[in-house]
């Protein structure tokens, strides 16, 4: 089929990417020029394992291409996916303004059939409102609207589209439907499903689903407070919830908060979208509110230790992506943890596998990012660990301990069994456990 996809963010450069992989001919459209001749060039602007590679055999082999040129792109496609931008707004909306906006300049330019598929994660309605601005300038016999949200997870993107747990498509068209499962039947063949629904519960299941997994790692966080007042430890009550089928184990595991592109914004919309229906969404303002408090929880176990007064101390930062795997730092955890470092007068020696340079642009010279982990731990009063990038799992503690003023490591992602510290000599703070003196 031939597919053009407009947005080369994250969903966008991914599903187009893995499109080609099955055989489709794939055009990628961007308004900025100076990324779409990067891509031209062979350079993937994001950092996703496993992409690169899909991203050289498909350019190479002239399956994947990019443009600037909206009307170029979209002339021969059967099929053109709106993987553009929702940023929330001030009142905590999703900006539809990019869609809508292309929505309109599509009206301009389609003169057959073609299928038009909201890729984006957009509140319950946008079908209708993309619908309605194109039928502005168009006849409703030249394009449907199809909501078809993304499942991707951050690190494991091309995994999660080339094998998905399910395909989630909102259309009333058996002709759309019928174009979308052609697509998509190349990606289930191992019997997953196709899930047809209408428009609206499409969009509203991706943000249930987001929203639904945010809240179980809230709950974790909430469990793994608690868990340090009573003096239980967290990780064997998640092995116990996490043994109960009706349960199960996956994100069950606490931190210092969730962060990333989707959650944080998916919840805020959700909870917005209830208050334009007035209705009370009461656990969903407790999660973005208890989230709020957690990405403080190593700079409070610091403060405790050390005092609100932080002048004079230097604290080596391990990890600032929001999750391993990933250079994105949106709502990342660490990037709030070093605003409220600095803020208290420390020091911070940070390092990041891939994320330093995103937070360089950011901070520029008021943290001093090394070139590897332990560069990181040179000088500093004490470790701080944000991110768990495997690299971090199994260090050399004896270096640690020679490079660090202190063996004192504060573990926002519990890496280490509190037995090991013991018996290493470390002075280890996690989260919902003990602390190891």
């Amino acid at each position: 089929m031939n597919i053009a996809v407009v947005g080369t963010g994250y969903v966008g450069l991914v599903s187009g990417t893995c499109f080609a992989e099955t055989g489709n001919n794939v055009i990628c459209v961007d308004i900025d020029a100076k990324k779409v001749t990067r891509m031209q060039a062979g350079e993937v602007p994001i950092y996703e394992p496993g992409l690169e590679i899909l991203f050289e055999r498909n350019t190479r082999q002239g399956r994947l291409s990019f443009t600037t040129d909206l009307a170029e792109a979209v002339e021969h496609a059967d099929i053109i996916f709106l993987a553009l931008p929702t940023p929330p707004g001030e009142d905590g909306s999703a900006d539809l303004s990019y869609i809508l906006g292309v929505a309109d300049q599509l009206s301009h330019i389609i003169t057959s059939y073609k299928t038009i598929v909201d890729k984006s994660t957009v509140p319950v309605g946008t079908a209708e409102r993309v619908h309605a601005t194109l039928a502005k300038n168009l006849s409703t016999d030249l394009f449907d609207v199809v909501s078809n949200p993304e499942f991707l997870r951050e690190g494991v993107a091309v995994e999660d589209f080339l094998k998905p747990d399910r395909v989630v498509i909102g259309t009333a068209s058996d002709r759309a439907r019928k174009n979308m499962r052609q697509l998509y039947e190349p990606f289930v063949r191992q019997g997953n499903p196709i899930i047809f629904m209408d428009e609206r519960s499409a969009e509203m299941t991706k943000y249930a689903a987001n929203s639904y997994l945010a809240t179980r790692i809230t709950f974790m966080n909430e469990i793994a407070n608690l868990c340090e007042k009573v003096g239980a430890n967290v990780d064997m009550v998640r092995h116990g919830m996490g043994s109960d089928t009706r349960i199960g184990k996956r994100f069950l595991f606490p931190g210092v908060g969730y962060g990333g592109s989707c959650f944080p914004k998916d919840v805020q919309a959700l909870a917005k979208t209830s208050d334009m229906y007035d209705y009370d969404f009461r656990i969903l303002k407790s999660v973005m509110s208890v989230n709020h408090q957690q990405r403080m929880r190593l700079v409070d176990k610091i403060k405790v230790r050390y005092g609100d007064d932080l002048k004079g101390k230097t604290i080596g930062l391990w990890g600032l992506a929001f999750k391993p795997n990933t250079d994105d730092i949106r709502e990342a955890p660490a990037v709030y943890t070093i605003e409220a470092l600095l803020e208290a007068g420390a020091k911070i020696r940070a390092f990041d596998p891939e994320a330093m340079d995103n937070v360089k642009a950011i901070f520029g010279d008021k943290v001093h990012f090394c070139e590897d982990q332990y560069e990181a731990l040179i000088g500093a009063d004490a470790l701080a660990i944000a991110t768990e990038w495997s690299v971090f799992r199994t260090p050399s503690f004896q270096v640690m301990k020679e490079l660090l003023k202190e063996p004192i490591i504060f573990d926002g992602r519990n890496l280490y069994p509190l037995e090991l510290m013991e018996e290493k000599g470390f002075i280890y703070e996690s989260i919902g456990r003990t602390i190891v003196e």
